[in-house]
């Protein structure tokens, strides 16, 4: 198996870090954007602007506004925000060829549906091979070379084998896993439990609190990941606690920055105006509260932060519902 054209739907920060990579990594790529002023942008100064500003982008990488135009390529990245998949991948059924497999390297749950983009992708494109690209990775880093490492989720072994070898580059290094319901829900999940450690960052709760978000947050993550099917051996991967770590441990997460903006007294409104850049967290959040109360799983911190952002609760109120729940035995 060969791929030598890619084609890459999205172009914000990572979709144009990835389409970067996929240069990198030896190659034809095309970027679609949706946006007349990136495609321009990059035209003209080899810069998005708009959603990657400050990163120079390689002379190779071909943009695009028109989704015919990636057409003819034997491999597809989806980087559209989680919530607008649906409808990307729908307008682009009718130049995908049957068989051209689909990277889907966004993260979150449809909202509505519940479900997974993997499930998306195949009421959408059913004849597309699947795969889930995710792990601890910012786009800014990526797109300027900086050593990064991912999960590289596929079925089909053979050709995950060959996805992986295709898109190895010398800084950017996937790992094979066969797990793909165990990739998607770590990288959905994390954004929401970043928003939480941004808020506890913004109260000024210090590092202990933060530790224990991120610990207690990742095993609602396990719990959801093996309810839904997947292995927690895969959440505990870079897909899953590699992700959470990072996404819950720098302001560069708009996740992170948006609970820290929160914790600092903002209302959602404040915290995501002038925002061009999805918070895929705040998007998620209410299909995740949803997602835990029909498959019967304790979220406790997800749960709260869905509230909070559905305005049922404030920053207060939802650290003080956390601490005082009932003592009990730590487990998974």
């Amino acid at each position: 198996m060969e791929f030598r054209k890619a084609g890459v739907i999205g172009a914000g920060a990572w979709g144009t870090a990835l389409a970067q990579v996929a240069v990198w990594a030896g190659l034809e790529v095309r970027l679609q954007a949706r946006e007349p002023e990136v495609v321009e942008s990059i035209r003209a100064r080899r810069i998005n602007e708009a959603f990657l500003p400050g990163v120079e982008l390689d002379e190779r990488l071909e943009v695009t506004g028109d989704l015919a135009d990636l057409g003819e390529c034997d491999l597809i990245l989806a980087v559209p925000p989680a919530q607008h998949m649906r409808s990307t991948l729908t307008a682009f059924a009718a130049h995908h060829r049957p068989g051209v497999p689909v990277i889907l390297c966004s993260k979150g749950i449809e909202r509505g549906s519940l479900k997974l983009m993997t499930e998306v992708l195949a009421e959408t494109l059913p004849a597309a091979p699947a795969a889930v690209l995710s792990g601890p990775s910012f786009a800014g880093e990526v797109a300027r070379g900086l050593p990064s490492a991912v999960t590289l989720a596929c079925a089909d072994e053979p050709l995950g084998q060959a996805l992986m070898n295709t898109l190895s580059a010398p800084t950017f290094r996937p790992y094979l896993a066969d797990d793909l319901i165990g990739a998607e829900v770590g990288g959905a999940i994390k954004n929401v439990l970043a928003i939480a450690c941004g808020m506890s960052e913004g109260k000024g709760l210090g590092r202990s609190a933060h530790a224990a978000l991120i610990t207690r947050g990742f095993a609602e993550m396990t719990r959801l990941g093996v309810a839904l099917g997947g292995r927690a051996e895969t959440v505990a991967g870079l897909c899953g606690l590699g992700d959470l770590v990072l996404t819950c441990s720098s302001p560069q997460s708009r996740n992170m920055s948006l609970g820290l903006a929160l914790g600092q007294g903002q209302t959602i409104e404040q915290a995501l105006a002038g925002k061009r850049s999805v918070a895929e967290g705040y998007e998620s959040a209410p299909a995740v509260r949803e997602l835990a109360e029909k498959t019967g799983v304790d979220m406790p911190i997800s749960l709260a932060v869905a509230a909070l952002l559905a305005g049922e609760t404030t920053v207060d109120a939802a650290i003080e519902g956390l601490l005082s729940r009932p003592l009990k035995v730590e487990r998974h």
